[in-house]
């Protein structure tokens, strides 16, 4: 029989300070010393039954519906989906940044444990009580860190101005705090970087002095929207392993936002699964990776190129869902993508095999690279390049420095070979692309096109060649004008080299090019902005193919594309070059992605090449160490 004891008990709650006298029997105190202990368990976010509509004007459209997902202290959720999820809109929501012309919450609630205040529900905040919120307790760390930062003010007193206005120190003691934040997140020259304008620094700077900014004044919560999207894998790894270990030494509870699932498990304890606005699966990353119980879950991790075999066709999420795509994102419904199991027998029917020399061979030859066959002569070689760019003139204007952006290159491309190109960001891909494109001069060597010299050639010999071989951009939204149609946009190069006879054949000829990207004719009186990134990655190919090329260079064609419109847009690819016949040099920082397409890979670093080799042989046996540390740095589950 428990004996019960008499005592004056003080305990302290939520709520606040209860003072408790009486008689409590030994069960009752091992209650309430549980629930003390178990408090610091509560969540520091919990969002309830979310739900966000935009007024476009025309239309309600709702961005997301129901959602309900918690964060606690000291854990790291990983919020996943593709491109339009809601994964953005849930994280400005929280945060309260969300437009007050076009959104509104329509339902739900967004709880967040306030240390000083407890559980505060975030949208009955005032704009006062949410501003001193924000910064302090719970920070951002934005997808596209060159918008986010302020191009007119220096990086130090970006971060310096959190601390001001927060913590309201003094001018020297917030200089002292960025400048420990600048070292802690592992910044070269902390000093000179305090005094950098943004656009001196790299991509992957940039972000850090993101990271700096958000960990300013020690947030409870800390909202990492795609931090490493576009980043080369190198820089990427870094930036993960970063914010882990801040994450681990600040005791933050954090909510990453990604459309790589590869990404997430590197970082996340737990996985919630977002499409079209709603949850699709949450739970621990263990079991989401290894055992989804969702078809969607299983898409997405099908739709990843991997690196120990490579399908004539990557899985598309139709293929798990039963479904086409709405907005005719994909390229045409495959012939088994009404079964989930159907698609699984299908792509193991279509895996490549390996000989017995571990030489690629797949069924279908259509993809055999051309540069294992008998030797040919090449359509496009490489002698010797380089290309140098001022870094300063003296008073005169004459050049001083020069930075050399491509040393002494020289390589072959056969017809019908996809070439792979790949380093770290400045190492030399782009500008090595865009000088065979004699976008940019070389300062020295020859850029031979079927035997003809490029960069001996005037102006106007070649725009009389350009019809032969074209490029496609990284970035789509910035390669075509936000004034023209996209229809107009695809004829205008016809228009420009006499192509057809009259604008009635260049106009049938653009929405031949539509269907054949996996859009629709009606499309052609849309402008860009109407379009995902993904359809506008489609039309810029459409261009690309409407002066009927033999060669194309695909520049970062994919890197900002999330892995589900990835897939689509590399199938189309392969298509477009069994079909036509193309020739493709592919340059991407994403190594899976280039395995996956190329026959053959170039390695580039400080400008100059330091390993080639066929794509598997390359992958499974790198000789160089720039290399082996290149695919270490590629995220695996």
């Amino acid at each position: 029989m428990i004996t019960k004891i008499t005592l004056l008990f003080i305990a302290s709650c939520i709520a606040g300070r209860i003072f408790i006298c009486g008689q409590l029997d030994f069960v009752s105190l091992l209650y309430i010393s549980s629930a003390r202990l178990t408090m610091h368990k509560n969540p520091i976010l919990s969002i309830r039954d979310l739900s966000v509509v935009f007024d476009t004007g025309d239309e309600i459209i709702s961005a997301i519906e129901g959602v309900s997902l918690e964060v606690f202290p000291g854990e790291v959720l990983g919020l996943v989906g593709e491109s339009g999820s809601g994964k953005s809109v849930t994280a400005l929501a929280v945060m309260r940044l969300l437009s007050r012309s076009t959104a509104r919450i329509s339902s739900g609630e967004i709880w967040f444990g306030h240390p000083e205040k407890g559980m505060v529900n975030l949208p009955e905040l005032s704009d006062m009580d949410m501003q001193s919120l924000r910064g302090r307790h719970m920070a951002m760390i934005f997808q596209e860190p060159m918008t986010s930062l302020n191009p007119v003010k220096r990086c130090g007193p970006q971060v310096a101005e959190s601390i001001l206005w927060h913590r309201r120190s003094n001018a020297s003691g917030a200089r002292k705090k960025a400048l420990d934040l600048f070292r802690e997140v592992r910044l070269p020259r902390p000093e000179k970087i305090y005094q950098a304008w943004p656009h001196e620094l790299s991509g992957g700077q940039k972000q850090r002095v993101m990271i700096a900014m958000a960990m300013a004044c020690d947030p409870a919560l800390l909202i990492a929207d795609e931090p490493t999207t576009a980043l080369d894998v190198t820089v990427q790894q870094d930036i993960l392993e970063l914010l882990k270990s801040l994450q681990e030494r600040h005791k933050m509870a954090v909510m990453f936002i990604s459309h790589d699932l590869g990404v997430i498990a590197q970082v996340a304890g737990k996985i919630c699964v977002m499409r079209n606005g709603r949850v699709m699966e949450e739970g621990p990353a263990s079991r989401v990776l290894n055992e989804p119980s969702n078809p969607y879950t299983r898409a997405l991790l099908a739709c990843r190129p991997s690196l120990e075999e490579r399908p004539v066709r990557l899985s598309e999420v139709e293929d798990f869902m039963g479904e086409k795509s709405e907005d005719h994102e994909n390229i045409q419904s495959p012939p088994w993508s009404g079964s989930p199991d159907a698609a699984a027998v299908r792509q193991s029917e279509s895996r490549v095999r390996q000989s017995d020399n571990g030489v690629r061979q797949s069924e279908d030859k259509a993809i055999q690279p051309e540069g294992r066959a008998p030797k040919k002569e090449p359509v496009l070689e490489i002698k010797n390049l380089s290309t140098r760019f001022i870094t300063r003139r003296n008073m005169l204007g004459r050049p001083l420095e020069h930075h050399t952006a491509v040393a002494d290159v020289s390589f072959r491309v056969y017809r019908g070979e996809t070439l792979g190109l790949v380093g770290e960001s400045g190492c030399g891909k782009t500008t090595l692309g865009r000088t065979i494109m004699q976008l940019i001069r070389p300062d020295s060597g020859d850029v031979l096109y079927k035997g003809m010299d490029l960069s001996k050639m005037s102006s106007g010999e070649l725009r009389r060649l350009r019809t032969r071989f074209q490029i496609i951009f990284q970035d789509p939204y910035a390669s075509l004008s936000p004034g023209m149609s996209i229809g107009r946009a695809i004829m205008e190069p016809m228009q420009v080299h006499g192509m057809l006879e009259n604008n009635r054949e260049r106009k049938a000829r653009v929405m031949e090019l539509l269907e054949k990207v996996g859009l629709e004719p009606w499309h052609f009186d849309r402008y860009p902005h109407a379009f995902s990134g993904g359809q506008r990655q489609r039309i810029c190919i459409a261009r690309a193919l409407a002066m009927n090329p033999e060669f194309i260079i695909c520049d970062e064609s994919v890197s900002a594309l999330d892995v589900s419109v990835q897939a689509k847009v590399l199938n189309l690819l392969n298509d477009l070059k069994r079909e036509y016949g193309l020739t493709y040099i592919f340059i991407s920082h994403d190594l899976a992605v280039v395995k996956y397409m190329s026959d053959r890979i170039i390695v580039m670093k400080d400008g100059r090449i330091v390993e080639c080799g066929e794509a598997d042989s390359l992958y499974a046996s790198p000789r160089e160490a720039y290399t082996k540390k290149l695919i270490g740095a590629i995220p695996a589950f």
